[in-house]
């Protein structure tokens, strides 16, 4: 019968062990409550308490990802986009975050997604695409004002996605093309800006050097003649040489068929008979 009261003795003890050390893992915090009061903070390690008298309540110092489910927002200029966020926070004051508010993680959830809606809402859609930094950074000094009593920091907000509606995706992507329509026609105008100026400098070489410019001709026709086609094609400048030709050699056979009249040697006309 003794050994059975020594075993309860035991097991009793071995209980009030187990209940009255505690272990606070080194990214925790402990919070100790006595009778229903804050009476210290307990840091990592092995922890003492009184056992139905006292309760440790951990808190987790790690960073927190916290996703923001995306939101319909309407943005200034009226164009409705759906818009998702993932915001970062970790616990600096262990006991304000336990007896500040009941439940940080769920509160920093709900006010991150109403500064989300009303940050993004200020902004046109160009600038919600464009100035993604600038909103995060406005979206995560709101939150800090608001969460510093509750003994959290948010360390960063990034905007993950944005939906667009397919109207603005194709209205988007027809403004895209016509940007890139724009530049083509500017750079094409620009190459035969520079391919007039070049041939202008050419023409006033060729004008000086009238000869280049027949060396050009032939140096076209050889090129044509490389594929061996049998077409031959004979430039404006070299059609009217031959013409030119042509006509002064027509000049010059009538010259030599017409028989000049006969002069005296002083320069008078022959005398004609009387009748």
């Amino acid at each position: 019968m003794s050994s059975l009261w020594i075993a309860v003795f035991i097991f009793l003890i071995l209980a009030l062990a187990a209940l009255a050390l505690k272990v606070v893992k080194q990214y925790e915090q402990g919070v100790l409550f006595r009778l229903g009061r804050v009476i210290g903070i307990r840091q990592a390690g092995l922890t003492v308490i009184i056992p139905f008298v006292d309760v440790l309540h951990r808190v987790s110092l790690r960073i927190v990802t916290m996703p923001i489910q995306s939101q319909g927002i309407i943005t200034r200029d009226n164009v409705s986009v759906d818009v998702s966020a993932v915001a970062y926070y970790r616990v600096v004051d262990v006991k304000k975050s336990v007896i500040a508010i009941e439940n940080v993680g769920a509160a920093i959830n709900q006010i991150a997604q109403t500064t989300l809606r009303k940050v993004v809402g200020q902004h046109t859609l160009d600038e919600t695409l464009s100035e993604t930094d600038r909103i995060n950074v406005n979206i995560r000094e709101i939150l800090d004002v608001a969460t510093e009593e509750w003994g959290v920091v948010v360390t960063l907000v990034e905007l993950k996605d944005i939906q667009l509606p397919e109207s603005m995706k194709r209205a988007m992507a027809r403004q895209a093309e016509a940007e890139r329509e724009k530049r083509a026609k500017i750079i094409a105008a620009e190459g035969e800006a520079l391919a007039a100026d070049a041939l202008g400098s050419a023409a006033d070489i060729m004008m000086a050097h009238p000869l280049a410019l027949q060396l050009r001709n032939l140096q076209t026709l050889v090129e044509l003649g490389v594929d061996k086609n049998s077409t031959v094609v004979f430039p404006a400048p070299l059609m009217s040489t031959i013409g030119e030709l042509g006509t002064f050699l027509a000049r010059e056979n009538a010259a030599a068929t017409t028989t000049p009249p006969t002069v005296p040697l002083n320069g008078q006309p022959w005398p004609t008979k009387a009748s």
